[in-house]
């Protein structure tokens, strides 16, 4: 993860699943190899608590109950990264618009994914924080300030954040494609290689 944050927060968490993968590849991949010896801080805003299991409790160092647009002073801490992970298209646009700026004004940033096609969803799982309200545009969303988007063909995916951390996470994308271009065309190089091998075997040159 090119951000490394050491703190994280992700509104609308859901079944939990995004705060379990940067536990996992933030925790168990540094190198540790300290199962639950969690050094980072992973919270959580959920506003439908029937949501909240055994896993979320394991996972998030807190949980907040509650609607986030009526929970701003409740977040006493900034974080390093915000996810807004399929959660924007639940706010009409001007909650959304309001959301961004008010968690842009305490955070080092927000890494957000909406549908490029929204569904008419109502409320489902007996849960009206499902219902889908609005459809962002890239144009939107850069609006906000330096951001950086990534390529998706059924959502987009925006950073907003300081400057200097969308250089820092430009660069790291772009050195790992960098990487995976190399080890591809090795392998290519390998391949070919090894056909050209192959041939000449079998024709007994």
């Amino acid at each position: 993860m090119a951000l490394n944050p050491d703190s994280v927060l992700d509104v609308g968490a859901g079944f939990g699943k995004y705060g379990m993968l940067c536990r996992e590849y933030l925790e168990l991949w540094d190198g540790r190899q300290k199962y639950s010896d969690f050094r980072r801080r992973i919270d959580a805003v959920e506003a439908f608590e029937i949501y909240i299991t055994p896993l979320h409790n394991f996972v998030y160092n807190h949980i907040y109950i509650g609607d986030i647009q009526e929970m701003y002073d409740e977040l006493d801490f900034n974080y390093d990264l915000v996810l807004l992970i399929d959660v924007l298209e639940h706010f009409n646009k001007q909650e959304g618009e309001r959301l961004i700026n008010r968690l842009l004004i305490k955070n080092k940033g927000i890494l957000i994914s909406t549908p490029k096609m929204v569904s008419d969803q109502k409320d489902a799982f007996e849960n009206e924080y499902e219902t889908h309200r609005s459809q962002w545009k890239p144009s939107e969303l850069s609006s906000f300030g330096s951001s950086f988007f990534i390529k998706d063909h059924k959502s987009v995916i925006c950073y907003i954040g300081k400057r200097d951390y969308v250089k820092k996470l430009e660069y790291g994308l772009k050195k790992s494609k960098k990487k995976q271009f190399l080890n591809y065309l090795k392998k290519r190089l390998a391949s070919i290689h090894f056909v050209y091998q192959t041939y000449h075997l079998i024709k007994g040159w």
